[in-house]
């Protein structure tokens, strides 16, 4: 993302996008780490809340690398929530609900970030030239089409993603662990797949169309 802006030397983009990403990371990072860790400790799990991981301080869940690539390239990851499934009386189930709350939270807020770029947007139509109803509306836009793609990218079926902790949640126990050893191989093969473009197109896609059906939910209302 910002790396194939600075590429071309157009700065001035560059800057204007790293200032819409870093609040977005900040926030939507801390609220994503913090609901694995919230679903956990309700399911009986008090691994997060004793690391001190049930907070929004964004330092706690940031990991450097994973920051950095996601502000230069769109996709990163932050420092996983520390999960002890034996606290669960059904592991799986446990396991798939924690997971489940990251990518939902990254919904919410893409849809919170839809409506408030909904409501600055007739703002600004009837006010145009308003700069801050237009920073307003650029920042919310943003900011609703990252966390939707923060969701979509983390739902991916295949470990150690979020949505293959839902998706093998019916797989006997045998297959089950048997496909979550071997999740940090996986990881980098899926890394390499989007820094190829493989796997960013449906991701892409299936973002625009989320985003697509959120405004015109809202469009209902406004």
């Amino acid at each position: 993302m910002l790396f194939s802006i600075l590429s071309t030397g157009d700065f001035q983009t560059a800057l204007l996008v790293a200032l819409l990403t870093i609040p977005t990371i900040l926030i939507s990072l801390s609220l994503h780490e913090a609901a694995h860790g919230f679903i956990a400790y309700k399911c009986g799990d008090p691994t997060a809340r004793n690391l001190g991981r049930l907070t929004l301080n964004p330092f706690k869940h940031l990991e450097p690398i994973g920051t950095l690539c996601m502000l230069l390239c769109g996709y990163g990851w932050a420092k996983p929530v520390p999960v002890n499934s034996r606290y669960f009386k059904k592991p799986k189930r446990g396991m798939a609900l924690t997971a489940l709350a990251g990518p939902v939270m990254n919904l919410i807020l893409g849809f919170l970030g839809a409506l408030f770029y909904a409501v600055f947007y007739r703002l600004y139509v009837g006010h145009a030239g308003n700069l801050f109803l237009y920073a307003a509306m650029l920042f919310f836009s943003y900011f609703a089409q990252l966390n939707i793609v923060y969701a979509v990218f983390n739902l991916i079926p295949i470990p150690p993603f979020d949505g293959s902790r839902v998706a093998f949640v019916f797989l006997p126990d045998k297959y089950y662990y048997g496909v979550m050893k071997y999740e940090r191989i996986l990881m980098i093969v899926v890394l390499i797949g989007f820094a190829t473009g493989l796997f960013w197109t449906p991701v892409a896609k299936l973002s625009t169309l989320i985003m697509d059906g959120m405004l015109s939910f809202i469009s209902l209302f406004l």
